[in-house]
């Protein structure tokens, strides 16, 4: 349907036709014409269409394609496949609904009732949703002539009670939903409800919303999990995290059992009330339930830890959901190797990067990148170098700007081989080296006085494309070849 949202926002041209009659009391149709030949349009001008160019395209337009008698499936046919496509007339719909319906041969069902309801909605044409609503009140679904309502009625409304509280209109989200549930059979569906709770508290009517929760139980209407978390939340944003945990406990004892959002809710409302360890035990309470941790309550948890300044426990706490087997798969734990860094305490964060990637849990590239930095900010080349070894054979391949600078300082150690081939299994992995890369290990063989390695990584250089001219080679190969080391120059 968003394909065709563009026409009927298109604001009607100057000639317009006037705004329609309200549809509970549509107006009658004209008396037939005295030709026959325009018999099948008869009906028309009973939409107050006033004379004008528009006007007379519109009626050729409707002679074309659509003509009494027809059918529910035919308006709808009509509607969808011809007035919605077209650049000029589409905005007209809701006057050919109410022009349908002056119709004495013609009677809507549920079909064209929830094409019309939805146009309307997703069209933000609330005022006419709502003339529609009273229509479809007083005029029924010809399926529910026996002693059973329309199946389609509940749809229908719920589309335009999300419509009503999504745009804030909340007292016509209410009245369409009185008015539903004067068509259907038995009690509402609890996911209507949720809607006008959620609606309640967005726009910052708690009060409201728990008065309709009250209303809903007395009613019989169950509620869900989505109901309990929607009020919870609310309980929480309005700092009454006491009473979020009384209806946590109501929710329980009514049988409903809560998920991964309403725990997330409870850890982060704890956190923000500074229950640290209240926190930390519903974690370990919604894990012996059964329900797994999300990386949303990772991230409450560990966020809320470091902001306490408990780093260390923050590791200790991930290090044991990992053991445990309930680390949630892909989590990143970037934000604390990050944290660990900028406390120099690059050790711990590497220890725990090797503790849990044990466990199956694989850093991110960007946690790699704030770990290999942190340890070069240390002096740890050693440690950076294993790191970078390890991400290669594990398929993590590093940015070519944070490669070269740990292989100059391999190199700046004299250890000018073991940056060759780190390179060499950098680009077996598929890192493509650059220019500063062959310069990086040129310089270190050259001050490490090993002509001949130099010389290969030299005419690899040329081979590459990385030496513009031959007095740039000539130099290279001076500098390897002429060099010597400070102790064996006079």
């Amino acid at each position: 349907m968003k394909k065709f949202l563009k026409p009927i926002l298109k604001p009607p041209p100057p000639c317009s036709l006037p705004p329609v009659s309200p549809i509970p009391n549509p107006p009658l149709p004209a008396p037939p014409p005295e030709s026959h030949t325009d018999t099948c349009v008869s009906p028309l001008p009973t939409l107050t269409l006033s004379p004008n160019p528009n006007y007379d395209h519109l009626l050729h337009f409707l002679k074309t394609h659509i003509a009494p008698p027809f059918t529910p499936n035919t308006l709808l046919h009509f509607l969808k496949s011809k007035l919605h496509h077209h650049p000029s007339f589409t905005h007209y719909d809701f006057h050919i609904f109410n022009w349908a319906s002056s119709i004495d041969s013609f009677r809507h069902n549920h079909s064209t009732f929830e094409w019309m309801a939805r146009t309307l909605a997703v069209t933000n044409r609330l005022r006419h949703l709502r003339d529609l609503l009273l229509f479809i009140a007083s005029n029924p679904c010809p399926c529910s002539d026996g002693i059973f309502s329309c199946p389609r009625a509940e749809p229908i409304f719920r589309f335009a009670i999300h419509a009503y509280s999504k745009a804030g209109k909340l007292d016509d989200a209410i009245f369409s939903f009185h008015t539903m549930r004067r068509l259907i059979d038995g009690r509402p569906n609890v996911a209507v409800c949720n809607i006008l709770i959620h609606g309640f508290v967005k726009c910052g009517r708690h009060d409201r919303a728990l008065e309709f929760y009250d209303e809903m139980v007395r009613d019989r209407v169950k509620p869900d999990v989505f109901t309990f978390n929607i009020l919870i939340s609310s309980y929480c944003r309005n700092s009454q995290f006491g009473l979020a945990l009384e209806l946590f406990k109501e929710m329980r004892k009514m049988g409903c059992h809560p998920n991964v959002v309403t725990f997330n809710t409870l850890i982060k409302g704890m956190f923000r009330e500074r229950k640290i360890d209240e926190g930390i035990e519903m974690a370990h309470e919604m894990i012996e339930l059964g329900c797994h941790l999300s990386n949303v309550t990772c991230e409450i948890l560990v966020s809320g830890l470091c902001k306490e300044g408990r780093v260390l426990q923050a590791c200790d706490l991930l290090v044991d959901f990992s053991k445990r087997g309930v680390l949630p798969k892909g989590y990143d734990y970037f934000v604390l190797v990050e944290v660990l860094c900028g406390k120099g305490n690059a050790i711990r964060a590497l220890e725990l990067i090797h503790e849990l990637w044990n466990k199956g849990s694989v850093p991110s590239l960007i946690a790699c990148i704030m770990m290999i930095d942190g340890l070069r900010g240390l002096g740890k080349t050693e440690e950076a170098r294993s790191l970078v070894e390890k991400m290669l054979k594990e398929g993590i391949v590093l940015d070519i700007v944070t490669f070269n600078c740990v292989l100059q300082d391999i190199c700046n150690l004299r250890r000018t081989e073991d940056a060759n081939k780190l390179r060499l299994l950098a680009s077996s992995k598929g890192l493509e080296p650059d220019g500063m890369t062959y310069k990086i290990l040129v310089t270190g063989y050259t001050g490490e006085g090993s002509r001949k390695e130099g010389e290969l990584v030299v005419n690899e250089m040329l081979d590459m494309g990385f030496i513009p001219d031959l007095a740039s080679y000539n130099k290279l190969m001076n500098g390897l070849f002429n060099f010597r080391p400070s102790s064996q120059q006079t």
